[in-house]
């Protein structure tokens, strides 16, 4: 009895604090805050997704606007797949979203220059080093500046 009632409560507590884990859920992108993060109509509920996998500058960063635009190009108004993968620690969906053409928009971020791939949380991600490798090559969006600046040090310096 109570194994059961685990695994009853275990299937209906991702329901009831949002999107499910590991899950490929169409929605459509109604807002983009910054260049990694998102919200999506799920279920006629406004949801924020962070993206997985990339760190993109700031809003008050150099390359932050662009790289929100770059994001909005490519998602802004359309229906999507998110690929689910938790939540972050202000509560956000950790998510890749897959575009109506099949593109990664973490992935074509990452190709077009306007993002690091975020090695701490995505350790190993072959496709993200090598795309990430390709844009700093060809000097590609924030990859023209000599010295970007990633966002995580941006941050660390805003807290001085």
């Amino acid at each position: 009895m109570a194994k059961s009632l685990l695994l009853v409560l275990g299937l209906a507590l991702p329901f009831a604090y949002g999107l499910c884990l590991a899950a490929d859920l169409p929605v459509l992108v109604v807002r983009v805050i910054d260049g990694d993060t998102l919200e999506v109509l799920h279920s006629q509920h406004p949801e924020r997704i962070r993206l997985s996998g990339i760190d993109c500058p700031e809003k008050g960063q150099a390359y932050g606007q662009k790289a929100k635009h770059a994001a909005s190009d490519l998602a802004f108004g359309k229906e999507v797949t998110l690929q689910t993968h938790g939540h972050d620690k202000y509560k956000r969906t950790i998510g890749e979203v897959i575009l109506p053409n099949g593109m990664s928009l973490n992935q074509e971020l990452v190709k077009q220059g306007w993002c690091w791939w975020y090695r701490k949380y995505a350790p190993g991600d072959t496709v993200m080093e090598e795309l990430e490798t390709e844009a700093r090559e060809l000097k590609k969006g924030l990859w023209a500046d000599p010295l970007p600046v990633p966002p995580w040090e941006w941050r660390g310096l805003k807290r001085l």
